[in-house]
């Protein structure tokens, strides 16, 4: 607790902080800075110095030392501002607030060493029971922050290391080929706007968001292609003005190459003409210009249209998958179906995307009878 009017207090980390006001925002509260000590005389010191300092119209010297861990996990979140997609953005600020700060508490900088770090990911693992892929990309964030910190203090941090933990491969559902055409034979009956969009989904790989911004505008039934040009997202809604937590936002894709041209099938561009839509700015899910369908409505929709086929574990992106797996086993080149899928290398495509059926596997195996195997 401070002496009364001081706004000098310890710390959990035992040391002493002290406040004083910066300078008043044009709203008129205040800004205030922050000083640190061992002790309360040194903290005192340290915020007399600032204030006379501010007096004398001299900006006081700040030691980086004295800097709290939560100030530069605020300072690396600006840098990132301009340089990431809002998404990505938002999902740093909520792993820094929900799972980083919290943790570590103000912690001194000097607390910071592969064993600290050790067991911030064990408890991420087995307190918090995240998936590794999670734990990952929070240490991932971490990392980045310490390197952040590392620019301003060269001393620091220098041996050490963040060890990541092991990720377990889960495998990813896909359709069978009986269940991908009881779902087509179900999409092609009474056929709306919900059915058109989940079966050009299967069609072409899209993703859930992407075929929730996409207009009859970026069909071309001359051309036979698609073209991807923006993707849509429900975000946390960080602005001052609105009551509302989250907000849709249309964007560009945050990757370059997911913007692309995708060719139709013939089949595929019959069933767009079908439902054609002449007004070019017209969501191909609404077919009108000034309302839009997001995507959790939709991933609700097909959840009822699996539901009624009897599937499990199914949902949207399963679709995207589907779609892979198949162009695979008609000996699609990679490369191509990588650009189709908006990847930026055939790799990713292998690793995350392609899963080979038994039947391949057996009819890979069926070429090496010619070697006598």
């Amino acid at each position: 607790m401070s002496k009364r009017g001081e706004n000098i207090y310890k710390r959990k980390d035992n040391r002493w902080e002290a406040r004083y006001i910066k300078e008043y925002r044009a709203d008129g509260s205040a800004k205030f800075g922050y000083c640190y000590g061992k002790t309360y005389k040194e903290a005192k010191q340290k915020v007399v110095n600032a204030r006379t300092a501010l007096y004398l119209g001299n900006s006081p010297k700040v030691d980086k030392l004295d800097k709290s861990f939560d100030s530069f996990c605020d300072e690396w979140i600006l840098l990132k501002r301009n340089k990431v997609t809002e998404s990505t953005l938002i999902k740093y600020s909520n792993t820094i607030k929900n799972h980083i700060k919290p943790h570590f508490n103000n912690c001194q900088l000097s607390y910071f060493s592969t064993q600290s770090i050790s067991n911030f990911c064990d408890h991420l693992v087995r307190d918090k029971k995240l998936a590794s892929k999670t734990v990952k990309d929070i240490l991932n964030v971490l990392n980045a922050i310490l390197k952040h910190i590392r620019k301003e203090i060269p001393t620091l941090f220098a041996n050490t290391e963040i060890t990541y933990p092991k990720r377990t491969k889960k495998e990813i559902r896909i359709l069978s080929l009986c269940e991908q055409k009881s779902l087509m034979t179900f999409l092609l009956k009474e056929t709306d706007n919900f059915k058109l969009a989940t079966a050009l989904a299967l069609m072409t790989g899209l993703r859930i968001g992407e075929i929730c911004a996409l207009r009859w505008g970026d069909i071309s039934l001359e051309e036979k292609t698609l073209k991807v040009k923006y993707t849509m997202q429900r975000l946390q809604n960080f602005e001052n003005n609105t009551l509302k937590k989250t907000k849709i936002v249309i964007t560009e894709p945050k990757s370059p190459t997911s913007l692309r041209t995708i060719p139709l099938t013939d089949f595929a561009t019959e069933l767009c003409k079908k439902h054609y839509v002449s007004n070019p700015e017209a969501f191909l899910l609404t077919s009108k210009p000034d309302k839009f369908v997001e995507p959790r409505i939709l991933q609700n929709k097909f959840s009822k249209y699996v539901s009624a086929l009897g599937f499990e574990d199914v949902h949207f992106h399963t679709l995207r998958h589907t779609f892979a797996t198949r162009c695979v086993e008609v000996n699609f080149e990679i490369k191509s179906l990588s650009e189709i899928l908006g990847h930026s290398s055939p790799r990713i495509t292998l690793e995350r995307y392609v899963h080979s059926s038994i039947n391949l596997k057996r009819d890979n195996m069926k070429k090496l009878d010619v070697i006598g195997f």
